[in-house]
């Protein structure tokens, strides 16, 4: 059994990088494999010194460091279940002194899950997890196996953003006593900023800084601190939207999409007192990481918006305004893309479901 683990973690680590190239309107990028033979691989961040974590939806935490693997002790206990299970991992931007990690998952409760946010802090050799605390917890998401949402964001401010899913119901996501459908603001101790736009109201939440979401799947905060999210509509009317504070982004009452059955779904495509998105997709792409670039290594890119496209299996770039599509990468690598991140360098690293990898894209020599 101890033999079999140790081949399994050694199989994980690409052990001779093969670089290719995409073709890109900024010119032929680099890509090259950094991780290979993940198990449904969710998310990706990095640590000081050039190592990084990984997510794997049914229950691991990867520390990779020097060409080596290892999972890590003490994660939180997960449902993984439909969509469910270990989702987004953020390394905070203090974490040279705090050494915490924040990771997302779906947390059993009763016959279901929910989506919840714990704080671990990692030990010097990548190997464990210490003090885990539940920073945040949703409640009454129902058994649904579907809709967690579950980014995080690390706010300059020293807040925390994490988006959740309608958890197939859709109608509390205009609710403000329930949590599906939500994008939630909390301290980095779990408590309420006193400032959340529905502090004191009656039968609010206060958690909550906006409503009216379906499945927001991405999410990152511009050079503004602006927080931008992508999110799965039904049947096409996929979203980017501009977060602002306290504002109803109208799932379900306004949609560019429609019912899997064909039917129209709610009013139509407008309300007024209810958010436009930025841009939609209709046919719907299945948006999940998305990623807002500095402009560090691509200056053209400077500002653009990435998205990964988890149907057509390709990353989206957006720019202009309004804001459009204004090219997509594509290629073998990017079969299923889950999360998009910049990495310290400016490179831009994605996470490939269909190829169980991470790939990185840095300029071409």
């Amino acid at each position: 059994m101890l033999y079999a683990l140790i081949c399994a973690v050694a199989a994980l680590v690409t052990t001779e990088s093969t670089a290719g190239t995409l073709r890109t309107t900024a010119g032929d990028v680099q890509i090259d494999p950094m991780i290979t033979g993940l198990d449904r691989p969710w998310a990706v961040d990095f640590l000081p010194g050039g190592a990084f974590l990984v997510t794997e939806r049914d229950g691991d935490l990867l520390h990779v460091a020097h060409g080596k693997a290892t999972r890590v002790d003490g994660v939180p206990r997960v449902r993984a279940s439909g969509q469910g299970g270990l989702l987004d991992v953020t390394i905070p931007r203090d974490f040279a002194s705090s050494r915490e990690v924040l990771l997302t998952y779906s947390k059993p409760q009763g016959g279901g899950a929910d989506t919840a946010l714990a704080s671990g802090r990692l030990n010097a050799a990548g190997t464990a997890l210490t003090e885990l605390r539940i920073l945040f917890e949703a409640t009454g998401g129902g058994r649904a196996g579907r809709h967690f949402g579950s980014r995080v964001i690390d706010a300059r401010d020293g807040t925390l953003f994490i988006t959740i899913g309608d958890r197939g119901q859709s109608e509390r996501a205009q609710d403000l006593g329930a949590y599906n459908g939500k994008i939630v603001r909390i301290n980095r101790d779990g408590s309420v900023p006193a400032d959340n736009p529905f502090v004191g109201a009656a039968g609010a939440l206060p958690e909550i800084w906006s409503l009216g979401h379906r499945n927001p799947q991405g999410a990152d905060m511009d050079s503004q601190g602006r927080i931008w999210t992508s999110e799965h509509g039904a049947q096409g009317g996929d979203e980017v939207n501009m977060i602002r504070k306290g504002r109803n982004y109208g799932w379900p009452i306004i949609s560019y999409g429609k019912h899997y059955s064909g039917k129209k779904i709610g009013e139509g495509t407008s309300r007024q007192g209810l958010e436009q998105p930025e841009h939609y997709w209709d046919p719907s792409i299945a948006p999940s990481g998305l990623l807002v670039y500095s402009g560090r290594l691509w200056p053209d890119w400077r500002g653009d918006i990435f998205v990964g496209s988890l149907k057509f299996d390709y990353i989206s770039r957006l720019d202009g305004t309004p804001l459009r599509e204004a090219a997509q990468i594509k290629g073998p690598e990017t079969e299923r893309v889950r999360d998009i991140v910049e990495a310290p360098d400016g490179s831009i690293w994605f996470v490939s479901v269909g190829r169980g990898s991470i790939y990185r894209l840095s300029p071409a020599p």
